[in-house]
């Protein structure tokens, strides 16, 4: 059990490198709905649930990186690693 989650572990972290250093799969940059997709499942994966309060509306980059993070609360650090390795596959080569 602790080999899977070792090998998790590893993928996950070559997936965020993959995400700072690979090439998109499409010729256009990443829209704000996928890169914040990636943000609240690598926060879930490395952080675990958003805590703290939501910031006000005029915040709008805050309250967008607390949307995305809040919006898979609940996820087990696996199961958030999965998911973002899965989205990091389908953005990047």
């Amino acid at each position: 059990m602790a080999a899977i989650a070792e090998d998790l572990q590893k993928q996950f972290e070559a997936a965020a490198e993959r995400v700072k250093t690979g090439k998109r799969k499409s010729d256009k940059p990443a829209s704000n709905e996928e890169k914040l997709k990636l943000y609240g499942l690598y926060k879930q994966a490395t952080v675990g649930d958003v805590t703290g309060s939501q910031p006000w509306a005029v915040q709008v980059e805050a309250r967008a990186k607390w949307d995305a993070h809040n919006s898979v609360k609940g996820k087990s650090k696996e199961e958030a690693m999965k998911e973002y390795i899965a989205e990091v596959d389908s953005q990047v080569e």
